[in-house]
Order: structure tokens, then C-alpha cells, then sequence
């Protein structure tokens, strides 16, 4: 009873087969900032339309799909999670090794 799963079987529950929801709220609630930025404070020259529309290429930068992974959101927290959460493995194989606190086996 082993099953072959296709690739691409998760796609069909993402929307448009690329964004879950918090894809779509992340980016939506960037444009939304954008549209409030540039409503209230109105750009007087480029350097103020660039801080305006920041956030919606910023969300979009995160939210874009990439092969391999969902999104450039989800592949900046792997990286993030591999710098930061090193886990150190210790072998225990036919030579154990003293560093670690182990004694030394004594075969009869």
C-alpha cells in the first residue's frame, strides 16, 4: 500500500494555486498602508513616493513564489531558523568520543 503523491498535490489548496490567506492579508494590508500613505501624506518629490509605496513592494517582495519554497517569506525564515537554531548532533557510533562526557566502554 505505498502511494506515489504528486508534487504540485498541495497547490490545489492554495488560492490561485501560489497564496495562502496570511499571503493575501499580508499583501492586501500593505496596500493598504501604501493607499494611506499616499492619501495622507500627498509625495512632494520622489524620495516621499518612495517611503509611500515602500510597503507594498515590500509585502509583494515577501509574498512572491519561489521554486523550492511557498514564498520569499517562508525561504527568509528558514535562513533565519539555520543561522539561529544550529542544533549540534553528536555521533555515538563505533568510536565515542570523551568530549562529551561519555565513558569509555570497556568490551570483555
Amino acid at each position: 500500500m505505498n502511494f506515489l503523491i504528486p508534487a504540485n498535490s498541495k497547490k490545489s489548496l492554495l488560492i490561485l494555486s501560489a497564496f495562502t490567506w496570511f499571503d493575501l492579508v499580508l499583501f492586501g494590508s500593505g496596500l493598504m498602508v501604501t493607499f494611506l500613505l499616499l492619501f495622507i501624506f500627498s509625495p512632494s518629490n520622489m524620495w516621499f513616493a518612495i517611503i509611500d509605496i515602500a510597503p507594498a513592494f515590500i509585502t509583494g517582495f515577501l509574498v512572491i513564489p519561489m521554486p523550492n519554497y511557498h514564498n520569499t517569506r517562508v525561504l527568509l525564515i528558514q535562513v533565519y531558523r539555520y543561522f539561529t537554531n544550529r542544533q549540534k548532533f553528536i555521533w555515538k557510533g563505533w568510536c565515542v568520543n570523551e568530549e562529551y562526557g561519555e565513558e569509555k566502554q570497556v568490551h570483555k
